[in-house]
């Protein structure tokens, strides 16, 4: 059951990828831009930007930092100015740095909730009231399986990406009927610069063209969630119907911390 819009023709769209440097977002910029969509990049690296639009003719640099709202206000500016309305924005950019609560730092739990969830909210500040006034336009926020619970070495990473799955519940519940897309992308382990920190086996590992992959089906299939691999991640989902003690003592095991 489609519960957006579906999204299977590319031709002439127009799709913001905001963290499109490396990883899932830039992957994910390279398969519009094959399926004809006019897409637009931005990220902090504007060196790795410029490389990326080389190869693809017609593709819009805008360089930013996320967790500067008046940033990506401009960028906005400029884009609709340029190019017209997003047909897609997806908020792509994330940060994440292994960390335990015996090594508590408060800077970096600031520093994974200014980018991983202030840096959505200020997409949605700029884009929201021009979407609205056009009754289009799809909204699309990176969470992660890490959302579904309390995970080791996630402590500022998964309480982010949990805020950001309520939010795009909401989103949908006030956004649907106006005509707004609004999705959630929960990926399991892929190979980003992100997750290449990780010290641990990383089970059902995918390639970001994989995910880019996953993620276009989804837009195209309508689907509010998406997440993928689902051998992976149907088996997360499992787990949250467990009681805490039993989940507990199930994480410690597969994890051994």
């Amino acid at each position: 059951m489609a519960l957006n819009p579906r999204i299977d023709t590319w031709a002439g769209r127009l799709a913001w990828i905001v963290g499109a440097s490396t990883g899932i977002g830039r992957a994910t910029a390279l398969a519009l831009h094959r399926r004809g969509a006019r897409v637009a990049v931005s990220a902090r690296d504007a060196d790795a930007l410029q490389r990326l639009a080389r190869g693809c003719p017609g593709m819009v640099v805008l360089p930013l930092d996320v967790s500067d709202r008046e940033a990506v206000a401009a960028a906005s500016r400029e884009l609709i100015a340029n190019q017209g309305l997003p047909d897609l924005a997806f908020a792509c950019a994330g940060h994440y740095l292994p960390q335990r609560a015996t090594a508590f730092s408060l800077a970096e739990m600031k520093r994974h909730m200014d980018i991983n969830y202030g840096g959505p909210l200020h997409l949605l500040d700029v884009l929201l009231p021009d979407m609205l006034a056009a009754g289009r336009g799809h909204l699309s926020l990176m969470g992660s399986v890490a959302a579904y619970r309390g995970l080791p070495q996630a402590l500022a990473y998964g309480p982010t990406k949990a805020a950001l799955n309520n939010l795009a519940e909401v989103l949908y519940l006030d956004l649907h009927e106006r005509g707004l897309g609004v999705s959630i992308v929960n990926p399991g382990f892929v190979q980003t610069p992100l997750t290449a920190q990780n010290r641990f086996p990383m089970p059902a590992l995918m390639t970001p063209e994989a995910a880019a992959e996953a993620i276009v089906g989804g837009w195209s299939a309508g689907r509010f969630e998406i997440h993928f691999p689902r051998r992976f991640t149907w088996g997360l989902k499992a787990l949250q119907h467990l009681p805490h003690g039993l989940y507990f003592a199930a994480v410690r095991r597969a994890t051994g911390l």
